[in-house]
């Protein structure tokens, strides 16, 4: 199992504390620094089952620049997307959790970690 976080992430420290209490086996990603790779990206909205406009921080300032809100959601449009996630790490939705079965979940309730959990972890 493997926690992309931000540290000064108050929902990601809640995640984290959580895993702890559970005494969760985990890798700890900090994915501004260890950015992921578009591939990485594609494969993690694969095991979200999600889409990149569904784990783009649309609020952050650089979404703004880039003016996402206005790019088409579409499949045409998604390499587009997974690029900007890519070159602007700060855009990705956190924490993600990667449970051991291959799936994954975006981790911002003690819910959503505890059915990472669940998931084999």
């Amino acid at each position: 199992m493997e926690i992309w976080i931000n540290p000064a992430c108050s929902k990601c420290r809640s995640a984290i504390s959580v895993l702890d209490a559970e005494g969760a086996d985990y890798t700890v990603r900090r994915y501004l620094e260890d950015v992921p790779t578009p591939d990485e990206i594609r494969e993690v909205l694969d095991r979200l089952g999600l889409e990149p406009w569904d784990i783009t921080r649309t609020r952050e300032a650089v979404a703004d620049e880039l003016g996402v809100s206005a790019w088409p959601r579409d499949a045409t449009s998604r390499d587009r997307w997974v690029a900007a996630l890519a070159a602007h790490p700060a855009l990705i939705q956190r924490p993600i959790i990667t449970a051991d079965d291959g799936t994954a979940v975006v981790a911002r309730t003690e819910e959503a970690v505890r059915d990472a959990l669940s998931r084999g972890g």
